[in-house]
């Protein structure tokens, strides 16, 4: 008994073109995915680095004299630590439209060139050329040991002055950065003025974390800040100031027109227009009360 033909030539050619066809979405499913999963280790899952914003050349411009011989934090303060730094926190500069990125950033090198600055009034360039030069506090005037903090207790022999781009502080900031970052803060304060990248790392630790009754300055510089009721009635308005206010409140804010708050609002200006962005409402603290 012959079998009768069930091949359809037109049949089989329909059938090879949609094979190929799927075959060539699953290819390049596949291959979408790959490059998504690439491109969230090396960017973190917001996907763009840092250096999309701030390449080396600018970072250089910015701080145009962190490498001069008359700072002590010469050759300390690379882009390359920057950058690595960043990494650990991908929603740093991350998080927003492109202006909110900008001008959180903008915040940020403000912020830290204030701590650092080894500007003056006359100085060359001027006076907010000069951040990130000392990366350590020039005689400090305590150990900066909280002995009733029992959590993070102070290690004997060791004291806890500001270092690094925030100029990190106290036993109770050194101890959970320590945790957070890997290593040990309060046996080990050392580090963060002798390891550019765990320096950086510091200052982003703490401009990122929300510590109780603070807010932490990303979510203020973002849009995510939400006033408390003690927060209303203690006029802290989201703005650069009250980064301020989060950084060292209780020695500027509450100040009519105090010059190291105007210092860091001069390099907060100067920033923003090199990245073109407007530098937002309530630049000061004088009418704010600190945490």
């Amino acid at each position: 008994m012959k079998h009768p033909k069930s091949s359809n030539p037109s049949h089989l050619t329909m059938a090879v073109a949609l094979s190929s066809l799927f075959f060539f979405f699953f290819f390049f499913f596949f291959f979408f995915v790959l490059l998504s999963s690439v491109a969230e280790a090396r960017y973190g899952s917001y996907g763009y680095p840092i250096s999309s914003i701030v390449s080396e050349q600018l970072f250089n411009s910015i701080f145009l004299h962190k490498d001069d011989s008359a700072c002590p934090g010469k050759g300390f303060y690379n882009y390359s630590s920057f950058v690595q730094a960043t990494r650990c926190f991908p929603q740093f500069g991350n998080t927003g439209d492109l202006d909110t990125r900008k001008r959180e950033i903008a915040a940020f090198l403000a912020q830290i060139s204030h701590e650092t600055t080894g500007g003056w009034a006359t100085a060359p360039d001027g006076p907010y050329a000069w951040g990130l030069c000392f990366k350590e506090e020039v005689n400090p005037q305590s150990d900066y040991c909280d002995s009733t903090n029992k959590k993070w207790p102070c290690y004997p022999g060791k004291t806890y002055h500001g270092r690094g781009p925030i100029q990190l502080s106290w036993n109770f900031n050194y101890g959970p950065a320590g945790k957070a970052l890997g290593f040990d803060g309060l046996r080990n304060p050392e580090i963060v003025a002798n390891d550019s990248v765990i320096s950086f790392k510091t200052a982003l630790w703490f401009w990122m974390t929300t510590q109780k009754p603070k807010p932490s300055c990303h979510d203020v510089m973002v849009g995510l800040y939400k006033p408390t009721a003690a927060d209303i009635q203690a006029n802290r308005t989201a703005g650069f100031g009250l980064v301020t206010n989060i950084i060292n409140g209780g020695l500027e804010c509450g100040i009519p027109n105090d010059s190291r708050v105007n210092d860091r609002i001069g390099f907060y200006k100067r920033y923003a227009q090199i990245f073109n962005v407007d530098v937002g409402p309530n630049l000061d603290c004088a009418n704010q009360k600190s945490y």
